[in-house]
């Protein structure tokens, strides 16, 4: 996943677009590591793989992150997306795309009606717009820490 996560930093540079995750790769930033460890022992960690190859993965729990604890509760139980990432090697083949079908099934599947996900909300809202193309509807902007990150909370139902 750290990989994955790496990757996608890189890619991210390239385009000049550094503020969502700066500019280091997140593998070498100990908070980082320790958020993604939380979140796989709280839930369960999907791969996609292409011909073999991890391709894509994301982690789905039972809830948000604790830095949106000033959330209002969704009142009903959910699921929540953590960590979406790909080896940026593999753009544009949909895998990250049939990670999120796959967590809305398996949500579906539990009997759970509400699946949610948190993302960079800032420069172009590119990260948002992907998560609506793939049957997101944005519910609740947030900032988060110090530099004041923009965030936005998205919602799928799946029943």
């Amino acid at each position: 996943m750290l990989g994955m996560l790496d990757s996608s930093v890189e890619w991210l540079v390239a385009r000049g677009r550094t503020r969502q995750w700066g500019t280091e790769p997140l593998s070498g930033r100990a908070g980082t590591v320790a958020a993604v460890t939380r979140a796989m022992a709280a839930g369960t960690t999907y791969i996609a793989e292409v011909d073999g190859v991890p391709a894509a993965t994301l982690t789905l729990t039972d809830a948000p992150g604790s830095y949106l604890s000033h959330l209002p509760p969704p009142g009903e139980p959910e699921r929540y997306i953590h960590w979406l990432a790909s080896d940026r090697r593999f753009r544009g083949r949909g895998v990250g795309a049939a990670l999120l079908a796959h967590a809305a099934e398996v949500t579906r599947r539990a009997g759970v009606g509400l699946l949610r996900v948190d993302c960079y909300a800032g420069d172009d809202r590119g990260l948002v717009a992907y998560y609506e193309a793939n049957g997101f509807t944005p519910t609740h902007t947030y900032t988060h820490g110090p530099d004041a990150w923009p965030g936005q909370v998205l919602a799928r139902r799946t029943d």
